[in-house]
């Protein structure tokens, strides 16, 4: 992701959080709040890492034996 796709983003949802000074309750403003910034989060990481496979028996890569999940 570029910083101008970044910022982008984020001013995309900048109308969203001038709507939240309306809200005369914290709760409210701060449930709203987290859904505008895990969206933003989401889009973010989404955009750095690209998307998953959507193959779910795809190989992972070799850890070398260090992690043990069983």
């Amino acid at each position: 992701m570029t910083k101008t796709e970044y910022l982008e983003a984020a001013a995309a949802r900048y109308d969203e959080l001038q709507k939240l000074n309306q809200l005369n309750n914290f709760y409210d403003y701060e449930v709203e709040f987290v859904k505008i910034w895990n969206g933003l989060g989401r889009e973010v990481l989404e955009k750095n890492i690209g998307t998953l496979s959507k193959d779910k028996r795809k190989k992972k890569p070799y850890d070398g034996g260090l992690c043990d999940d069983k």
